[in-house]
């Protein structure tokens, strides 16, 4: 591709734009994502986490090849190549790997709480290396936001009655600084230009080919596993993955790095919900406490939205 060629989205240089169509596609990112817990409590059982990734990966870039194809195929410039595939390396194997291994020892509401993390990480590290700055709806938004999280997490690890497995919680740390990492790494090569959608479905097909030695491991779990395992796995790689990461790519290219990733705070809140009606399980006051200040976190952090033009 030519340097000069069209690209969408911001210029590098020019202030985020954003508007309903940002707050919708974050909204479907935040649903998309708070659905993957249950699909992973759904296939897990039957997959090993290099297996679950594999699929879900595979499902996924085959679903964001058609987005891209039908967007329109933008290749950024060579010498981004090797950012991109270190990123898609990261975020769609290394993380997916950490976080589904993390949920095999630890309960979801601790995995949530470590996982969380992140979010404030971006909020620092983007604020120091992107020079996005510390506003101060998002310095006093996210530490809320992630009270919540905490507040769950002690909640789940409460009812599961034991002490959290130190390595699952290595693992979920390291998910953690992968979320952050590549959420920065990802932020700047959409700054320089690169198109949303193509990006996103490059870094995937570069986690699924680093995903290939556990092809075994996945055919083996095809023909034990039952249908309705499978069948989540198939809805992680198309939902959660392809179109909830294309609607990130979306909103992370018109907003900053640290009011995206605080945006995510909302998923353990619609996660509750969903597990209330899906699974049936109710949650507790302490959990509605939690949820409500992971709302009321994020909503802070969008406080000046309004005030940004484009």
């Amino acid at each position: 591709m030519s340097k000069n060629a069209p690209l969408t989205g911001d210029l590098p240089g020019t202030k985020p734009r954003q508007g309903p169509l940002v707050l919708i596609a974050a909204l479907v990112t935040v649903v998309l994502w708070a659905s993957a817990f249950i699909g992973i409590r759904g296939a897990g059982p039957h997959f090993d986490p290099g297996a679950l990734a594999l699929l879900r990966m595979a499902v996924g870039s085959a679903v964001l090849a058609i987005i891209a194809v039908r967007h329109g195929v933008r290749l950024p410039a060579r010498r981004y190549w090797w950012l991109i595939a270190v990123w898609g390396v990261g975020w769609f194997c290394v993380y997916n790997l950490a976080l589904n291994a993390a949920e095999r020892t630890l309960d979801a509401g601790t995995a949530a709480m470590v996982v969380n993390l992140a979010p404030l990480m971006v909020v620092v590290f983007s604020g120091l290396f992107l020079r996005e700055g510390f506003p101060k709806p998002l310095i006093i938004g996210a530490p809320i936001a992630f009270l919540g999280v905490v507040l769950i997490g002690m909640n789940s690890q409460a009812a599961e009655g034991e002490g959290p497995d130190l390595t699952g919680l290595l693992l979920a740390l390291l998910a953690a600084v992968m979320y952050a990492g590549c959420t920065l790494l990802q932020k700047h090569l959409l700054s320089a230009g690169s198109d949303a959608t193509t990006l996103t479905w490059l870094g995937a097909m570069a986690g699924t080919v680093a995903l290939l030695p556990w092809t075994g491991s996945l055919i083996g779990a095809l023909q034990s596993a039952p249908l309705g395992s499978t069948l989540w796995v198939v809805y992680l790689g198309i939902f959660p993955t392809a179109i909830a990461f294309t609607t990130w790519a979306y909103v992370l290219q018109r907003s900053t790095a640290g009011q995206t990733s605080a945006t995510t705070y909302v998923v353990p809140a619609v996660a509750i919900l969903m597990s209330w009606a899906i699974l049936g399980e109710v949650p507790t006051p302490l959990m509605f406490l939690g949820g409500a200040l992971c709302l009321l976190g994020v909503l802070v952090t969008r406080l000046r939205w309004g005030q940004l033009k484009g």
